[in-house]
């Protein structure tokens, strides 16, 4: 399945190190038990497993289905729903339930789920009584050993909504107290960006271990499998106002890989008040995420408004042992979208907090050209500068946090609130050549507590073209600072870099703004 086909499937339905591995890893076959039968289970286990499969070659199970499942039109996919009454951990007091999706459709690879309990695992089997259908299709009769598609998280403070879900390759996602979808995870991302096809990992097998009684945690193993790695990932879930998942991941390459992408997150910008480029829509923004904020190793913040491009964009952002990244929605104003069926503005954003040192690398985000809301074309994810080699172990381990409001942001920095784009000039005056304008909203900080009359500079520069007509003033009905200013590009359609601050003589009272603006051809330069 390529990108944007997995991406709409998806969007319709809801510490490092290197080891060597040694030649007993590398020969022994880990043990499986069959559907129904009880092994014991570890993670200690699952990361040898992991290794064994390394060593073997990759199996594809894509399309590994009855033909009834195969060739089920979305209506009737649509139509098998889970029964509640079956969820697993229904009748044990259990403040945690889970729901299974149904293979089909899209969904074409069998995912083993097991049941974990006191250190012993049971692969569940199919069972037709745990979906209600109602579709026109039969569906015949379905082998105990068919597996499921995914599952869902439900918690005890909503049992009609769910609060995670793992579905598809080894896509994942989660909701803050909002309770709304919108950007995922995934477990790992290769080849993203690059002039070839990306490569798209799967979680082939999960384990589920059953809380402990006065337990709100639940734990998730899965077993990640793919033609480039294998690899072996522990989530551990904790629900609240913000659903917040520790991850260790123990990766096992089968063979070099050109681009790996750790902790990666994909998200969805179609148009906004920067871009305007896809705005035919009534709603004056569609996105699920408005930019990238990072706090690099050296401490500084960064804020990177996301665009929908004319063409893929690819940009890194070099770091050594970075403190946190990710995509967030910052705009959280109904009246910026107008949207009330999907309601753009609960969107969580998403935030990945490195444990321990990674090392050398870069931050990367992949933006793709889209004409739509359906196609998720924004991808961010930690690359490593020295590759992974196949005979390795690599160690990995992070916190990710979903929810309206990010566990870590700037305290004594005021934060971007908004970008705003167009023809730049003078108000009046006839245009003689073409420039863009931009206008950058800061709040928060130090910024309340500024004198009228403090003597904020905006400090601009530009990788090429020329800077003009700057200005920084007050903002008073956001209590902050309006930075602006013109760019005149040059003659080149390349991307222009641009980095902003406001100051106050030499202490810098602002996050880095960081933007890439891309000039039009000249027949679009109008002068209007």
């Amino acid at each position: 399945m390529d990108r944007r086909n997995l991406m709409k499937a998806l969007a319709a339905l809801a510490g490092t190190g290197a080891l060597p591995l040694s030649a007993l890893a590398l020969g022994q076959a880990a043990e499986t038990a069959s559907v129904g039968e009880t092994r014991p289970f570890s993670y200690g286990w699952l990361k040898g497993h992991a290794r064994y499969l390394a060593s073997q070659t990759w199996q594809s199970e894509e399309g590994n289905l009855p033909e009834s499942l195969r060739d089920l039109s979305w209506d009737d996919y649509q139509a098998i729903l889970f029964r509640p009454d079956q969820a697993l951990w229904r009748d044990d007091d259990n403040p945690i339930r889970i729901q299974l999706f149904h293979l089909g459709l899209y969904f074409k690879s069998p995912v083993r789920i097991h049941e974990v309990e006191n250190g012993q695992a049971r692969e569940l089997a199919y069972r037709p009584e745990y979906f209600r259908y109602r579709g026109e299709q039969p569906l015949g009769e379905l082998p105990e050993d068919l597996g499921y598609a995914g599952f869902r998280v439900h918690f005890h403070t909503d049992y009609e909504r769910d609060l995670a879900a793992f579905l598809g390759a080894s896509y994942f996602r989660a909701v803050g107290g909002e309770m709304q979808y919108g950007l995922s995870a995934r477990g790992l991302a290769i080849n993203t960006g690059l002039d070839q096809p990306e490569e798209f990992p799967r979680f082939s097998s999960f384990w589920l271990e059953k809380p402990a009684p006065g337990s709100h945690q639940v734990v998730v193993y899965a077993l990640l499998d793919s033609p480039s790695t294998t690899g072996a990932y522990a989530f551990t879930l904790t629900p609240g106002r913000s659903m917040v998942m520790t991850v260790d991941v123990a990766l096992y390459p089968r063979k070099p890989m050109e681009r790996v992408g750790i902790a990666p997150l994909t998200s969805m910008y179609q148009t906004g008040e920067n871009d305007r480029r896809m705005a035919y829509d009534w709603r004056p923004e569609i996105h699920d995420s408005d930019g990238l904020a990072i706090h690099n190793g050296q401490g500084e913040w960064l804020w990177r408004p996301l665009v929908n491009p004319r063409a893929v964009r690819v940009n890194s952002f070099v770091d050594n042992n970075p403190q946190g990244f990710g995509l967030l929605q910052r705009d959280r104003d109904f009246a910026n979208y107008q949207d009330d069926g999907v309601f753009y503005d609960q969107r969580p954003s998403a935030w990945v907090e490195p444990h321990g040192e990674w090392g050398a690398g870069s931050v990367m985000l992949v933006e793709i050209p889209t004409t739509d809301e359906t196609f998720d074309n924004i991808v961010a994810f930690w690359n490593p500068e020295q590759p992974l080699e196949p005979g390795n172990e690599y160690l990995y381990g992070y916190t990710l946090s979903w929810g309206g409001e990010p566990p870590h942001k700037p305290t004594e920095l005021a934060t971007a609130r908004a970008t705003r784009t167009g023809l730049g000039g003078v108000v009046g005056q006839k245009r003689e050549y073409f420039s863009w304008r931009f206008a950058v909203d800061f709040a928060g900080g130090p910024l309340p507590l500024l004198a009228d009359d403090a003597e904020v500079k905006a400090v601009i520069s530009a990788s090429r073209g020329r800077v003009e007509i700057t200005s920084a003033r007050p903002l008073a009905s956001i209590g902050g600072y309006r930075a602006m200013f013109d760019l005149v590009p040059d003659d080149s359609l390349e991307p222009i870099d641009l980095r902003l601050q406001l100051k106050l003589g030499n202490q810098v009272l602002t996050e880095t703004w960081l933007y890439q603006y891309t000039p039009p051809p000249e027949e679009e330069r109008s002068l209007y």
